[in-house]
């Protein structure tokens, strides 16, 4: 499946890229695979991943369910229709995200507080690595409790813990060691 999903993303990463319409093609990509992945649309999961209905009719709903989307996104997602590959679209849809990213050189960046940080504040943070990296950044702010305080930052492979949950822990490894 791993290999599949390379394939076909990096068909559709590079016709896009040629035809100058990679952005729209990602925005589109992502959209459709959302609404198959949305709960509420179990019945449209339904219809593209099972066995049960040809590829012809599978081509047919492509048609009805996309309206306006670029020609080489139909015409993808018609080929995955006809070959059966459908339930294959949320790893494709990883890989070209992944090949969109380095294309656009963005560096991805998550920024964990224990409460909701003010946008302007995250931006700041954004804009610093920004400065600092050369590189535009694709900032996702989280909250997760259990940080207590302070922030833990990732930036690509890197973390940077400045959490008040870090700094107890290295407290209570110290004083255990010293004990």
């Amino acid at each position: 499946m791993e290999e599949i999903a390379e394939v076909y993303s990096r068909a559709l990463f590079e016709a896009a890229n040629e035809d100058g319409v990679l952005d729209d093609v990602h925005e589109q990509l992502n959209e459709f695979v959302d609404a198959l992945e949305d709960e509420d649309q179990g019945d449209l999961r339904l219809f593209f991943y099972s066995p049960y209905f040809s590829s012809e009719e599978k081509k047919e709903g492509v048609g009805k369910v996309v309206s306006g989307a670029d020609k080489r996104f139909v015409n993808f997602l018609e080929l995955l229709a006809e070959r059966h590959r459908m339930p294959v679209l949320p790893r494709i849809r990883r890989d070209f995200n992944s090949l969109w990213r380095d294309e656009k050189q963005l560096l991805p960046v998550t920024v964990t507080s224990a409460v909701e940080l003010d946008d302007q504040l995250v931006k700041g943070i954004g804009d610093r690595i920004k400065d600092q990296t050369g590189r535009e950044v694709e900032l996702t702010p989280q909250v997760d409790p259990e940080v207590l305080g302070g922030l833990v930052v990732r930036v690509g492979n890197m973390v940077m813990d400045a959490s008040v949950r870090s700094r107890l822990d290295q407290l209570r490894k110290q004083v255990t060691k010293a004990a």
